[in-house]
């Protein structure tokens, strides 16, 4: 088998622009909001891909574009080799089923006027070949009982279980249609520490038991770093290193990234003399008006004229062992307590 006929699912140059217009009756587009801005990601069957990055670098735009919660600008959406972006009625619907999502709030992203087995029987009623209508009582118990809950609340109301439970019936959601892959945006932030460990312990599992592929995207880095095989790091709205995770923890070769992660606290004291923390100056640019050539160049120490003429590619350079998209890419030893 060849690596390509292990990647499930791949993104090709994706873009999603937001119009910002003005006017009240005729309105007018006078510029737009680069969310998402030429990605390109692969996905490999039974692997964990992390996304990371700070708040509004295009995270969950780009989650919902995976799912067909957002149409992209541009781009492609392969997964199975089907073009998702290309795909009409039925065919749209059907593939679909393959890719589904967990999303962020537990809280409000269940419907509280709904028992639970409405909710997690829900996706039956959009794909009705999924399960006879006859099997679909006891396949909601199952569903239930293989993220841990006890099959037999399928009545009660979403208002009577606790955050990680919650999470945990919307896990069940995700698997009621049986997908290869599942986008996880960011399904641990509402929750105390300890619930975490075991929302990513029940996911892991259920990843080995059904073979599961995941895009997990999060802005805490050791969350991250504990459930990913490898790991993408964005900033306004592009991919600007990927690697495995040991090359982007260990050796990060991106000014942003090695930023990021001098930032992690450091609980144990004899390390934080060792600390170069990296301060960014500036603020993030607003991604309707990103900077010429290289976007993270105006807060980079590194930055030289090139960076502002010529926007660099994500690719291996010489002293970067892993795609990276800086002219001047190379590793660094980051003390930090990820």
């Amino acid at each position: 088998m060849s690596d390509r006929d292990d990647v499930v699912l791949e993104t090709k140059g994706l873009v999603k622009h937001f119009p910002i217009t003005q006017g009240i009756v005729f309105k007018s587009k006078v510029g737009a909001v680069r969310a998402v801005d030429g990605v390109d990601l692969q996905l490999r069957r039974g692997e964990t891909l992390g996304v990371v990055g700070e708040s509004g670098c295009g995270k969950s735009t780009l989650a919902k574009l995976l799912v067909g919660l957002e149409k992209p600008t541009e781009g492609a959406i392969n997964v199975r080799g089907e073009d998702m972006v290309k795909l009409r009625g039925g065919n749209l619907r059907r593939a679909r089923r393959n890719i589904q999502m967990v999303l962020q709030d537990p809280y409000t992203s269940l419907n509280p006027r709904m028992t639970v087995g409405d909710i997690i029987g829900e996706p039956f009623e959009i794909h009705p070949e999924v399960t006879p209508r006859k099997g679909r009582a006891s396949a909601v118990q199952d569903l239930l009982d293989t993220v841990g809950l006890n099959p037999d609340h399928v009545n009660r109301y979403p208002h009577q279980f606790s955050g990680g439970q919650r999470q945990r019936i919307g896990i069940a959601r995700a698997l009621a249609l049986k997908p290869e892959i599942i986008v996880c945006d960011e399904p641990v932030s509402a929750l105390d520490v300890s619930i975490q460990a075991q929302v990513i312990n029940l996911l892991e599992g259920l990843q080995k038991d059904f073979g599961l592929s995941y895009i997990f995207i999060a802005h805490d880095l050791s969350v991250v770093r504990h459930i990913s095989n490898r790991v993408a790091v964005m900033y306004l709205g592009k991919i600007v290193e990927i690697g495995n995770d040991q090359q982007i923890y260990e050796q990060p070769t991106h000014p942003y990234t090695q930023a990021l992660l001098s930032a992690v606290p450091v609980p144990d004291p004899r390390l934080r003399g060792q600390r170069d923390q990296i301060v960014l100056e500036g603020d993030v640019p607003s991604p309707a008006n990103p900077p010429s050539g290289c976007r993270f160049r105006t807060r980079c120490w590194k930055a030289q004229s090139v960076c502002a003429e010529q926007e660099p590619l994500l690719q291996i350079r010489d002293r970067s062992p892993h795609p990276s998209a800086c002219h001047f890419a190379e590793p660094r030893d980051v003390v930090h307590a990820v």
